[in-house]
């Protein structure tokens, strides 16, 4: 009775019983109550008749339910907290067939948004709520009632919602109001139902759709400024627009991982893909004119006819410098600036420009990164066919051209796969200097099927890390890292989108990029000499496409022609008798899946990251770590979906201390039993063959799996 004078209200029963002060608490309490709550709550008696009080004078809940456990409080209570956000949420009023459903008066409507949001945002209460919503969704019909209205509010109270967001942000960019798409993307990072890695694809797509759409406005808006000349172009090309290939790589990977249930990304694919087109088509005017004034490769620069004699050649002049030459099949110069930053990790590496032979096909390009191809490589016809000689020695496969390394070097040289050196146990005779190394997978992948294989870029890179860091055991002291082409993405392609073939004589036709032989110019086709972009030999002609279109349609995926895409390529050159000393800090990387649940119902389970360093002088730093999913031999059988938090290049992502992440993993389809997720550091320790160090993993069963969380200091 003291405590009730002057209006106040104590709530004995349930302060005791809960273990709470405020009201605010109370409401949390009994709508997600901890485990020694709702022991409480099942074995004291007395609280019920003070809960229904509570209630009614804090939200003006008159409880209905006769029931005097918790658990038909508790269904009744939320349903009313959470539809009574809705309401106060909705810009207009709700649908009449909804009106009868209570709610709180508007007097309430501060606590009980304070109170969801504090449901929504703590990892305990999270999963609960995610139940209860969807229930009550379903329960009251609201998609059906509410699924129509345009305008939901900014709350993320029912998942359904969701949609009508995501809606909102489609149209941003279809219609030209990007800030609207990003003001809803900035809305979404925290949203409860990113928890759910359907919606997070969702969203990642939209993400890199606006990304790729904005970055191509502001590059055609810089174009003009720099296409005076082809020294110009390049290097806008060099120092920004390259950029645009990555994002629109980056966005091709989204949508090609994405599954469109409900029709809704069409639009922003369409829009997107209808944006780089233009950017490209452009810029590709701009290049073809100046091949035509200024010719190929570009004077003063490095091109990949040198790139041997200049950067390996000399090296090899030092008795018992060892050094590795990787040559990488079709990796472009935007990936080239990924994978410098990935090594850059590890020692200090250099990226240069070069620029591809034409035509710009794996044959060609390879023979143009031999020995001497600046004066001695010419391209012959032989049976209607394009054949690379160097010297007058055939160098078109992969046994001419390291038969003819041998030739030149003997037992200083060796070469295999570079999958085979990492994942093996090669025996490199001491007498080598000189160890390539080759990769196709990037290649052969995109040639295959490049609408889903673009994700499998990453494991490349990750395959080039790890074989320097071999290298790096093996004595060797550099690495030289080339490339006989780059590619184009054709995914905006449209029926009948193709190149009409110059009149003339044209027995060779390379990849449907470009043809040699004879014949004449025309609106469509660039035709030239070959002596003019660099090809000597049995051709006195080329023909290319002025656009980014071949000459035949159906390619998703193509090089041989001339474009920044096919013919500007990376040179890199780490070095490998350098070791880091960075000193190791002691961090944490908790992982959580649901609050602790006991099984996973999903092939795409959502993992919670969070970086845990108690050391105030670590608050500033961050961590590259790599989720896996791992089987009991340690077989790979689930991976970040890339994108977002997710590096796409390398599949990481980047923690500060005290940030929390939500991660999808994508588990392999046909994988079943016990697994285990790693959180796993950058480090220079083995584990396997790739260079990464534990922190922390869960041990895991598939459907139904114990937590087993251990913290593994550096």
């Amino acid at each position: 009775m003291i405590d009730a004078i002057g209006g106040g209200v104590n709530w004995p029963q349930l302060r005791a019983s809960l273990q709470v002060e405020s009201g605010r608490e109370i409401l949390v309490a009994l709508l997600a109550p901890s485990a020694t709550q709702a022991e409480a709550l099942k074995n004291q008696e007395g609280w019920v008749q003070e809960a229904r009080d509570f209630l009614r004078a804090t939200l003006g809940l008159s409880v209905k339910t006769r029931g005097k456990t918790w658990s038909a409080l508790a269904d009744e209570l939320w349903r009313y907290v959470l539809f009574s956000e809705f309401v106060f949420d909705l810009p207009i009023a709700i649908p009449e067939t909804l009106a009868g459903v209570p709610h709180a008066p508007m007097e309430a409507r501060p606590i009980v948004e304070d109170v969801c949001e504090r449901l929504r945002s703590d990892p305990k209460s999270r999963t609960t709520y995610v139940e209860r919503a969807e229930a009550i969704e379903s329960e009251l019909h609201l998609v059906d009632l509410c699924g129509a209205i345009e305008d939901l509010g900014v709350r993320d109270t029912f998942p359904f919602e969701e949609r009508t967001f995501l809606r909102t942000a489609i149209k941003g960019i279809v219609t030209g109001d990007t800030d609207a798409t990003r003001r809803v993307l900035s809305h979404r990072t925290s949203s409860i139902w990113l928890g759910k890695a359907e919606n997070q694809a969702q969203w990642e797509l939209v993400r890199s759709g606006l990304s790729l759409v904005e970055a191509c406005e502001d590059y055609e808006r810089q174009l003009p400024d720099h296409a005076r000349s082809q020294a110009d172009l390049l290097d806008f090309y060099l120092g920004s627009l390259r950029e645009a290939d990555r994002l629109q790589r980056e966005f091709e990977q989204s949508a090609g991982d994405f599954l469109d249930q409900h029709g809704l990304m069409h639009e922003v694919m369409d829009q997107a893909r209808a944006r780089y087109r233009r950017l490209a088509e452009k810029v590709q005017g701009v290049f073809i004119k100046h091949v035509e004034t200024a010719g190929w490769p570009p004077a003063g620069r490095l091109a990949n006819v040198d790139v041997f004699d200049r950067l390996v050649a000399d090296r090899l002049k030092e008795s018992g410098r060892k050094l590795a030459y990787l040559m990488v099949d079709a990796l472009r110069y935007e990936l080239g600036v990924a994978l410098e930053k990935l090594l850059a990790e590890d020692g200090p590496v250099e990226l240069q420009a070069a620029y591809a032979q034409l035509p710009s096909i794996t044959p060609v390009g390879m023979a143009s990164l031999l020995p001497g191809a600046r004066t001695k490589l010419i391209l012959a016809l032989e049976n209607d066919s394009l054949v690379p000689k160097l010297a007058g020695v055939t160098v078109g496969n992969v046994t001419q051209r390291m038969n003819m390394l041998t030739q030149l070097y003997g037992d200083r040289f060796s070469e295999m796969l570079l999958g085979d050196f990492v994942r093996g146990k090669p025996k490199i005779a001491q007498t080598v200097d000189l160890l390539v190394l080759r990769s196709t997978e990037i290649d052969s992948q995109l040639e295959s099927n490049p609408e889903t294989t673009l994700g499998l870029i990453p494991a490349t890179l990750k395959l080039i890390r790890v074989a320097l860091h071999k290298l790096r055991s093996m004595g060797f002291k550099e690495a030289v890292i080339v490339t006989d082409h780059g590619f184009f993405l054709n995914a905006q392609a449209e029926a009948g989108d193709v190149c009409v073939k110059p009149h003339g004589n044209w027995p060779v036709n390379a990849h449907d990029r470009m043809m040699l032989g004879d014949g004449s110019n025309d609106g469509h086709s660039l035709v030239v000499s070959a002596d003019r972009v660099g090809i000597r030999g049995d051709y006195a002609q080329v023909a290319m496409p002025r656009s980014m279109a071949p000459y035949r349609s159906g390619h998703l995926y193509f090089h041989g022609g001339a474009s920044l895409a096919e013919t500007v390529v990376p040179v890199l050159v780490a070095r490998l008798d350098t070791v880091s000393h960075t000193k190791l800090r002691k961090v944490e990387v908790e992982l959580s899946y649901k609050n602790g649940a006991k099984r996973i119902t999903t092939r795409l389970p959502v993992i919670e990251v969070i970086l845990v360093a108690d050391d105030m002088f670590l608050q500033d730093m961050s961590v590259e770590i790599l989720l896996e999913a791992q089987d009991s031999k340690g077989n790979v059988v689930g991976e970040p979906r890339p994108g977002g938090d997710v590096n796409p290049a390398t599949r990481t992502l980047t923690l500060m201390p005290g940030q929390r992440k939500q991660i999808a993993l994508r588990m392999d389809d046909e994988f079943r039993g016990k697994f285990k997720v790693l959180a796993l550091k950058a480090s220079h320790l083995k584990r396997d063959t790739l260079q990464y160090q534990w922190v922390t993993f869960y041990s895991l069963t598939w459907f139904s799996w114990p937590w087993k969380l251990t913290h593994l200091a550096d």
